[in-house]
């Protein structure tokens, strides 16, 4: 798809900086991988946003490289951060959602955490020599015999929706000062490891409801105010744009503390969000649930692009093109572990069967093809706008993106790149396509772990039934 035109403007009046000569050679970077939490498609200046105020990350995108065509492998958070720890689909580790109680688990044919055994981006890097630390959400298990995130292959850990050490979870206001206790730990970590390579996971709490900023944050909207700026009610476009202007600054906190200890150009940076936008119809979001998904149909919980497809922007100075915006490359959470472990020097031993590609190339650019295909599978209802329901399976390869359950019901088509708001259903048009992907599809859904279906996913009724006669 095209850019908006915002972002039109502000990249073509960029410059590439060129790659350095010692690329081939380079000294494998620090890492630091920044993911927010429920952040949409839209909701950063630099892919278009009209009013939201994040001059830290558009200053990232224009230092590096912003991909228009990330894709995350879950439309919930557990799922998709699954993906990046392993580099494999997360319904092949039977994580199909968000990961709650061991009786929700269990009800959804869930384990109740990753199996810390599983290879993972920080073991494999520590091994490597690097040193490793984790600060911010986890969500990948917690509760009673859950392993704490150091069991991961962390040297340092402070975690939320994680067993280990932690901050007070019970204090409502630390949802607004989270970003900044994160980056903080962060620093510390770094100045501690700055003469060794480093990699960190910096997850953010936010923009994941429920949003409360302070005052100060919301400052910058006060023109946003119900009935302007004389009068102290909150709005949704206040809590929402002032929790994500917030994330910015502790970002830019990051940018200067890396600086000022010396490795901010030596450090790769990635930033990115687990999954598309919470929807207002969700009882905790009704407040602020408006973040954007861009020009995409859907939001969190669905695979339609709104759900799965969000911002992906990479810093690496010398290595990674300045002020790039690749519009073609498909790229996606599983390639986060076979393509760092390739730029830290790590090899990977060829029994490893992955579900992603080694992108280190494209990084670095030019643009190209996938290799593959990738498929996603979403086995629960979706509340909220009909319009965002997706079917259970989905498989996007080249420009096509097909949409079916498992039964043969509700097949769709769509050619991305020109229809990006996915309205032009082309399956009656294009029956070899949807036979090829048909095939593909239900063939990695036959080899998934088995567990049970809600009886509503899939479904796109309206009202929900609600099993009363």
């Amino acid at each position: 798809m095209r850019m908006p035109a915002i972002l039109l403007s502000m990249c073509l009046s960029l410059t590439f900086a060129p790659l350095s000569r010692a690329d081939a050679t380079a000294a494998p970077p620090n890492i630091i991988f920044i993911l927010a939490d429920d952040l949409g498609w839209g909701d950063l200046g630099c892919y278009g946003h009209p009013q939201m105020k994040t001059p830290r990350l558009d200053r990232l995108a224009r230092e590096g490289t912003l991909f228009t065509q990330f894709y995350v492998n879950g439309s919930v958070c557990s799922p998709s951060r699954c993906a990046f720890m392993t580099g494999t689909y997360p319904a092949r580790h039977r994580i199909h959602g968000h990961y709650a109680t061991h009786e929700q688990n269990a009800s959804r044919g869930m384990t109740n955490w990753l199996d810390p055994q599983v290879p993972n981006v920080p073991r494999l890097l520590r091994q490597a020599g690097y040193a490793t630390a984790h600060f911010g959400k986890w969500h990948l298990g917690s509760g009673d015999g859950a392993p704490p995130p150091a069991e991961y292959g962390f040297d340092a850990t402070r975690t939320i929706n994680a067993n280990g050490p932690t901050w007070d979870e019970a204090d409502t206001s630390f949802r607004a000062k989270s970003t900044a206790a994160f980056v903080d730990e962060t620093l510390a970590f770094v100045e501690k490891h700055k003469d060794r390579p480093f990699y960190v996971n910096l997850w953010t709490l936010v923009p994941h409801a429920t949003l409360n900023p302070t005052a100060e944050q919301m400052k910058p909207y006060e023109q946003l105010g119900a009935g302007g700026k004389n009068f102290p009610h909150k709005t949704a476009a206040q809590i929402f744009n002032a929790s994500v202007t917030d994330l910015d600054t502790q970002v830019g906190r990051l940018f200067d503390g890396l600086k000022s200890i010396g490795v901010a150009d030596r450090t790769l940076i990635v930033f990115s969000s687990d999954n598309g936008p919470e929807d207002i119809h969700i009882k905790n979001a009704g407040h602020s649930g408006i973040g954007s998904a861009g020009p995409f149909r859907g939001r969190k919980r669905s695979l339609y692009e709104g759900g799965v497809r969000v911002p992906f922007i990479v810093r690496w100075p010398g290595i990674v093109p300045a002020g790039r915006v690749d519009d073609t490359s498909v790229v996606a959470g599983v390639d986060f572990l076979p393509t760092v472990c390739s730029l830290a020097g790590v090899k990977l031993s060829a029994d490893k069967k992955l579900d992603g590609e080694d992108v280190s190339d494209i990084l670095r650019g030019p643009s190209r093809a996938r290799r593959g295909p990738l498929m996603w599978e979403w086995r629960f209802r979706i509340a909220g706008e009909p319009f965002h329901r997706s079917p259970i399976l989905a498989i996007r390869d080249g420009d096509w993106k097909l949409y079916l359950n498992p039964d043969g019901s509700r097949i769709e088509l769509y050619d991305v790149p020109r229809d990006p708001t996915q309205l032009s259903n082309l399956a009656d048009k294009k029956p070899d396509v949807v036979t090829r992907l048909r095939e593909q599809v239900l063939t990695w859904s036959k080899a998934l772990p088995a567990g049970p279906v809600e009886p509503s996913a899939g479904k796109n009724d309206y009202p929900w039934p609600t099993g009363k006669k």
